[in-house]
């Protein structure tokens, strides 16, 4: 019994290890104009755990890394709805 204490804190100690980086193509189909692609950037940008965002309005794709224990892809797709902007993902997420 006297180890369940330490076994516990090793538990806990190493539940962020499980995190990983990710990345996702979000399809964000309403960006038409050049200020659009900065407004779903500045808006994954503030996404706790967002670490990159790379938009681009030809394609009409988001890229986005993010660390999968802070954020997800119910959190990155809100943010862009939220801006106006409603997405999905697009590729498979890595």
């Amino acid at each position: 019994m006297n180890k369940l204490p330490a076994i516990l804190m090793l538990i806990a100690i190493a539940m962020p290890a499980v995190a990983a980086t990710r990345t996702v193509t979000l399809s964000v189909p309403g960006m038409n104009c050049a200020a659009c692609p900065i407004t779903v950037k500045k808006a994954l940008g503030n996404v706790p755990g967002v670490s990159r965002t790379e938009v681009n309005l030809d394609r009409r794709e988001a890229t986005v890394t993010f660390d999968d224990g802070r954020t997800n892809l119910e959190a990155l797709t809100r943010a862009t709805q939220d801006a106006g902007y409603p997405s999905t993902v697009a590729g498979g997420a890595r």
